[in-house]
């Protein structure tokens, strides 16, 4: 049976989660700065659309990107150097969730409603959600936004209006984690994309206890910053 959350209620344990829908831990709560860590922290993300209650899910597997293995393929290589791209971080983090939201090719809804927009909104502003952000002649072609914690990014959501332009954000950001320390991106799910650049599936027990160390490194939340080419170490 579904656990259905009050506002101060606790997360029910992961291993509660539904195996069909895979994943689904429990409803309810709430979409506070303090409610969404402390999901993280354990390995839970909110997920919902429309007219349903906040649902809050743990899928195992678990996809995640190490970032030592992020796969660029040689026509991405190509559009890195010499598309004139440009990589920004936190620079429009709001255009970049309502870009995120709009629906995709052949939807209609979308599961980025305006209240998940404000709450990751006030994440950034907390400095733990990020954006990285694709730009082209001063224009923004596409880009991504996430979660950090300690040394753990939560990747949430991307997109792009131009060939490439959200993979390019995502190799931005893999650089950036391996600058600062960071081993990997929790993708949630799978996707043909993410598998495509390298993203595998882990069991979710073992990704739990990769993110039991990641979570308590003394980070201290900021904005990012970065405006320069994007990005640099690709193959030749």
């Amino acid at each position: 049976m579904l656990a259905w959350l009050k506002r101060d209620d606790p997360f029910p344990p992961v291993d509660k989660a539904l195996r069909n829908p895979n994943g689904l831990l429990c409803a309810g709560a709430d979409l506070s700065p303090g409610r969404l860590l402390a999901a993280y922290r354990q390995g839970i993300f909110p997920w919902y659309s429309g007219d349903e209650p906040i649902l809050w899910w743990s899928p195992d597997p678990r996809m995640v990107l190490f970032c030592e293995e992020l796969k660029v393929s040689r026509s991405l290589a190509k559009s890195i150097r010499n598309k004139g791209f440009e990589l920004r971080i936190d620079s429009a983090f709001s255009r970049v969730t309502k870009a995120c939201a709009e629906p995709r090719k052949d939807e209609t809804g979308t599961w980025l409603g305006k209240e998940m927009q404000a709450a990751y909104l006030a994440l950034h502003h907390a400095g733990h959600a990020h954006s990285f952000e694709t730009w082209h002649e001063d224009k923004l072609v596409g880009g991504l936004y996430g979660v950090a914690i300690g040394h753990a990014f939560f990747g949430e959501s991307m997109f792009s209006l131009a060939t490439d332009a959200s993979k390019v954000a995502l190799a931005g950001l893999v650089e950036t984690l391996r600058a600062r320390g960071y081993p990997m991106i929790d993708c949630q799910q799978r996707t043909p994309l993410l598998a495509s650049l390298g993203g595998r599936e882990i069991p979710r027990r073992q990704f739990l206890r990769r993110l039991a160390a990641l979570v308590n490194y003394p980070e201290p939340p900021e904005k990012w910053t970065r405006r320069e080419p994007a990005p640099k170490h690709v193959p030749a």
